[in-house]
């Protein structure tokens, strides 16, 4: 067995559509990135990475590529679980916290464990996904972002 843990960040931006989870999420900002800004596939994309000890999404998918500028966080996941699956892992769960003032989680959720069940080919009691706030404190107690903890884990 295998754990890989996963953090990723990214403030709001205006003009730009909310992607959580390879889902379009309704809200007034979208978040910065060169890629979708998908900061919840990013954080578990790392999680399976770090668990396989293959890296980071930094290194398979930099932000000074511009060729990738703008790319669907979908296919940065697609691309974890195919290097996770080459090297004989398989997953058995994964658990993300998102961070954020708004938009609010719940009413997402289950949708949010679908797609991302969906995208990593394990069935949905596999996938958890939880919202929080910051409570108030800091950047993110102050709305200027989201941020994500994954964990997952892989066996052999």
């Amino acid at each position: 067995m295998r754990v890989g843990l996963g953090f990723d960040v990214h403030a709001f931006a205006e003009g730009r559509t909310l992607i959580l989870g390879g889902i379009p999420i309704p809200h007034e900002q979208g978040l910065h990135g060169h890629s979708d800004g998908d900061v919840l596939l990013h954080a578990i994309s790392d999680a399976l990475l770090g668990a396989a000890a293959d890296g980071d999404i930094g290194l398979y998918f930099p932000d000074t590529d511009a060729s990738i500028k703008g790319i669907d966080s979908r296919k940065i996941l697609s691309h974890a679980v195919e290097r996770i699956r080459a090297k004989g892992f398989t997953i058995v769960n994964a658990d993300a916290v998102i961070i954020c003032e708004t938009p609010k989680i719940s009413p997402y959720r289950d949708a949010l464990r679908e797609s991302i069940a969906g995208l990593l080919g394990v069935s949905v009691d596999r996938v958890s996904v939880k919202g929080k706030t910051a409570e108030g404190l800091g950047e993110l107690g102050r709305g200027a972002g989201i941020a994500v903890h994954a964990v997952c884990l892989l066996a052999e």
